[in-house]
């Protein structure tokens, strides 16, 4: 049996779901919480409720009813996607495979607010360490995070490059590095420089590396979609009216995609998704 994975427990993601499961194939839904909607006190423009609904009940009644389909539900943090033949997603705990994905994370916020930094992005500037990792190898790298994605990225590097050094960038450490990484607290002021010497700005030093990653919070969909080559807009995933990616198998909906930021899009959307993916597995396994 073919199977799904989403990545995302959101309106997106879930209406996705109840598409797949109900037509015979395995969905598994990873997610890390609930995102935007659980912190939406009322609801009161979404069809079908005379009263306003909290938007933590709306997250929870629809995780219930795709649990009643059966849908398997993971509660896991996601830090890489790759394609190996089929798709390969990790999480902090685990590694599952799939023959589709869906993106269903929200609207990627991946990069902290550090002046000059999206000027060197593709000069210097990374966010996928699988991907870009041979560009630096035996260099002094970066990386720009605090948590379990920026770790597993950092792990990633260390098989490549000389030396990591991890910037929380003023926020405290939520994971223990390996003990070869330096690991910087301080906030970074600027970022400056020139490819290959790039320049991280605190208030009282510099330090000049070669190359930085970031890694900040958690891997939303953008970050995902980047490691495995799907074409991106600014911090949205470019689909087509199907949902699709430019990466067979892989596609995307929801605040991810950009566009109107409502539950009833990402609804609709998620629900396109999963006949779209219906689709494709079917002509998947005539081949």
């Amino acid at each position: 049996m073919s199977k799904v994975l989403i990545i995302g427990s959101g309106p997106a993601g879930v209406s996705a779901s109840l598409y797949t499961q109900r037509a015979g194939f395995e969905t598994t839904i990873i997610s890390n919480g609930g995102g935007a909607l659980l912190k939406a006190e009322k609801v009161e423009n979404y069809y079908g409720f005379a009263d306003a609904i909290s938007g933590e009940k709306l997250y929870k009644d629809g995780i219930d009813g795709a649990k009643r389909l059966g849908v398997e539900f993971i509660e896991d943090e996601v830090v890489s996607l790759s394609i190996n033949g089929n798709f390969m997603v990790k999480t902090t705990k685990g590694e599952y495979s799939a023959d589709a994905v869906l993106l269903a994370t929200g609207l990627s916020r991946l990069a902290p607010n550090i002046k000059g930094l999206k000027d060197f992005e593709g000069m210097g500037v990374s966010y996928c360490a699988v991907c870009d990792s041979f560009f630096f190898r035996g260099k002094k790298v970066g990386v720009i995070g605090n948590g379990e994605y920026a770790l597993y990225e950092t792990k990633e590097l260390l098989n490549v490059v000389g030396s990591v050094t991890v910037y929380t960038n003023g926020e405290k450490p939520l994971v223990d590095f390996p003990e070869n990484v330096v690991v910087k607290t301080d906030k970074i002021e600027s970022v400056s420089g020139k490819p290959m010497a790039l320049e991280i700005n605190f208030e009282d030093s510099t330090d000049v590396i070669n190359g930085l990653f970031i890694a900040y919070k958690t891997a939303g969909s953008t970050a995902l979609a980047k490691k495995v080559g799907a074409t991106i807009d600014g911090n949205k995933i470019v689909v087509n009216d199907k949902m699709q990616t430019n990466i067979k198998g892989l596609f995307a909906a929801g605040d991810c995609t950009g566009g109107l930021l409502q539950i009833s899009k990402a609804v609709y959307e998620g629900a396109q998704a999963g006949t779209e993916i219906i689709k494709y597995l079917k002509e998947k396994a005539k081949q």
